[in-house]
């Protein structure tokens, strides 16, 4: 077998999908092609994210997995946006002394148990399906079972992420019998299995959460991460049988639409202030390309300073969303931007994390949903139950190990989170769903995305495929794709420049035309996906 290893996934440009009457994009063909299937059969918007979102935990096992988290914007026609908060909570045990006295001092590591909180997505999952689905369970997963247990393609940029992490998987004996192939990750056009994951996604369609997070499935998981150090009980999992939960969005106008968002403890706070912050300048197509990126670099740090000093659980954040987003606090920002040089970098001392996938679907009744299903890091933890074949994520390490900080771990206590499921309405109706994936780059890749679109008039799969800059770690990171000369033009204000060796995450949008009625769909060449519609 002759197989090609793609190693530049900045490019090329793809055109933008036209679709009359509903659309999914996803971060990976199959998945996408399994939620088209679902729409095609008379499933609605969820039942297709659904369907496409346990098809990329078998396909995509660096990206997602049941043993991850998820967040969702759901937008029923004609009706207000929902928030589902599937994100998981620390064991009742965990706190900032007892991890402490288990030799942790500064960081939590992605390896650690301590990193494994109880996972939030198969709550999440359920509770979607039984107040929005319309085909039984066992439909929607029939694709990821099939894959799971007979085997599916590695495509090209799910390779290049296995390769990727590689040296983490290698140093653990479970990651290496499961995602390893005599030792070697596998290649583009090799067949993957995962047979016991096929076993759990029977389960759950048969009997919901409960066989996931009560019985034998759970007492595995907790007597695996129990022989860790972990403090996890099967108490503590089966709380979360329930624990995904129904919030109110949070939002801002920009440009004349209003962007909805997650929120606390997911980071959707952070994309908004960005928001809030460019909305003070004009960034037409008069800005120099090096003005641009700068702004963006400067509205960024000053979003993530605050995202890190203030961000966490709700309960335990000491200033409301309110003061955060107030016109007020975006004027105040946006007056510590000097266009001609770069502020002190801003703090940054949050592990770095950049794994998940996005779905973004719209069906013929007008039902629109914003989903998002994260490990954290590649491969999560890298922790796998051998005896049920769950991967553990690895959210729990972004918790803070200091007493009084609003991160802190805490017992039950839901952690800072990065991944975050972004939605547009236009005059009070929604026109579009949309999402970055990328971890930390989520905030500033929204705040680009719609940038490109409504500041600079970029068509849809235009405006996905722009090169991006992300500001962090007191770097300005750039995409390739930009022009060789940009790196000197930022540098002379004060920016450390270097060129990312991997892109920037990967987008996901469908919008509805205000003129025709059709549905624009983009999915970010930067992976294995595309969008489809019909």
């Amino acid at each position: 077998m002759i197989t090609t290893q793609r190693t530049d996934f900045f490019g090329p440009a793809r055109p933008t999908l036209f679709a009359r009457d509903a659309a999914i994009a996803t971060s990976h063909p199959l998945a996408t092609a399994a939620g088209l299937e679902v729409l095609q059969a008379g499933g609605n918007a969820m039942d297709a994210a659904l369907a496409a979102v346990a098809t990329q935990c078998v396909v995509e096992p660096a990206m997602t997995g049941i043993g991850g988290d998820c967040f969702v914007l759901y937008a029923p026609a004609g009706k207000p946006t929902v928030a589902l908060n599937g994100s998981g909570r620390a064991p009742m045990a965990a706190t900032v002394e007892a991890l402490k006295a288990a030799g942790l001092t500064t960081e939590i590591p992605r390896t650690s148990p301590h990193s494994v909180t109880v996972p939030g997505a198969i709550s999440a999952w359920t509770r979607l399906h039984a107040d929005y689905g319309s085909l039984p369970m066992d439909r929607l997963f029939a694709r990821a079972i099939d894959y799971a247990e007979n085997g599916y393609p590695v495509t090209q940029r799910v390779a290049f992420d296995w390769a990727d992490d590689f040296p983490l998987l290698v140093q653990d004996e479970n990651a290496t019998a499961f995602f390893l192939k005599d030792g070697k990750p596998l290649v583009a056009g090799d067949r993957h299995a995962q047979p016991l994951l096929g076993q759990r996604l029977r389960d759950i369609a048969a009997r919901g959460a409960r066989a996931f997070y009560e019985g034998e499935t759970a007492q595995s998981v907790v007597r695996y991460l129990n022989s860790l150090g972990g403090l996890h009980t099967v108490e503590d999992f089966a709380a979360m049988t329930d624990g995904a939960f129904y919030t109110t969005p949070i939002s801002s106008d920009y440009r004349g639409y209003t962007v909805e968002e997650c929120p606390p403890n997911g980071q959707g706070l952070a994309a908004l202030m960005i928001l809030n912050i460019l909305r003070e300048f004009d960034l037409g197509e008069g800005m120099s390309l090096a003005d641009r990126v700068h702004l963006h670099a400067e509205a960024g740090k000053l979003a993530y300073y605050n995202r890190d000093a203030l961000l966490a659980d709700p309960a335990a954040m000491t200033v409301p969303v309110e003061t955060l987003l107030s016109v007020e606090t975006a004027r105040r920002l946006a007056a510590r931007i000097d266009k001609s040089r770069a502020l002190p970098p801003a703090l940054w001392d949050e592990p770095e994390h950049k794994d998940t996938v996005y779905i973004s679907v719209v069906d013929r009744d007008g039902n629109m949903v914003s989903f998002i299903n994260s490990l954290f890091h590649g491969y999560g933890s890298t922790r796998i139950d051998p005896a049920t074949g769950v991967l553990l994520h690895s959210r729990g390490a972004s918790f803070r190990l200091i007493e009084g900080h609003p991160n802190a771990i805490a017992p039950g206590k839901r952690p800072m989170h990065t991944i975050i499921p972004g939605l547009l309405r236009k005059d009070g109706e929604a026109v579009g769903t949309f999402g970055v994936m990328g971890g930390q780059y989520q905030a500033s890749g929204q705040a680009a995305l719609l940038s490109g679109l409504f500041d600079r008039g970029l068509d849809l799969q235009s405006a996905v495929d722009a090169p991006r800059s992300f500001a962090h770690d007191g770097v300005v990171e750039i995409e390739s794709t930009y022009p060789e000369s940009l790196p000197a033009e930022l540098e002379a204000r004060g920016h450390k420049v270097t060129f990312a060796i991997e892109p920037f995450g990967g987008a996901q949008i469908i919008l509805r035309d205000p003129t025709s009625g059709f549905l624009m769909a983009g999915s970010d060449p930067r992976k294995d996906g595309c969008a489809m519609g019909f």
